[in-house]
């Protein structure tokens, strides 16, 4: 991962500025974060905030960071509250409560865990909004905002969506812990 050290702290304005609410399509503030995690690459340093909401019965992540490679990124929940950097290991595996196989287009799956790609621009950059199950912000063992912590994290390479376990999207770049608001 290539990380832009001008950019990072940069973004920690930017961050600062916005009340640390990520933002969507066109700069829209996404509303009060049902849970919230300050992102951080593997030096430890902020380089972004995932932003978890409800909106009219539906979930929505919202992200914004900055300081990473150009291109597709996997995300994902998983299921431990824990970014020791650098490999980010910590977070364990992906959040699975059901037992299923990984990926959004796996016939067994999904793992609750899983997320579409991140698209990232070319300065290294990504703030965007993706629709989330309302499954994960609400009571109940499929949420992850429930009595354990979890992870939320942005891989080196693209999700294949269909790979178990994990849709070989490559080594751990940015980790937050995941807090309920």
């Amino acid at each position: 991962m290539l990380i832009h050290r001008i950019a990072a702290p940069f973004a920690a304005i930017v961050f600062a500025a916005c009340g640390g609410q990520a933002r969507g399509p066109e700069g829209s503030t996404i509303a009060d974060p049902t849970a919230r995690a300050d992102l951080r690459d593997t030096a430890g340093t902020q380089v972004g905030v995932a932003s978890f909401t409800m909106a009219g019965g539906e979930g929505q992540l919202g992200v914004s960071v900055s300081g990473l490679t150009p291109g597709e990124h996997g995300m994902h929940i998983h299921e431990t509250g824990a970014c020791t950097p650098p490999s980010f290991e910590s977070a364990g595996g992906h959040f699975n409560p059901a037992s299923s196989q990984h990926g959004l287009q796996n016939p067994k799956g999904p793992h609750a865990g899983d997320l579409p790609n991140l698209v990232v621009k070319a300065d290294g950059s990504a703030d965007t909004t993706v629709a989330v199950s309302a499954g994960l912000l609400s009571e109940g063992t499929g949420s992850m905002i429930g009595g354990e912590s979890r992870a939320f994290v942005i891989h080196a390479d693209p999700d294949d969506q269909r790979t178990d376990p994990s849709g070989n999207s490559g080594a751990r770049v940015v980790c937050g812990v995941i807090e309920r608001r």
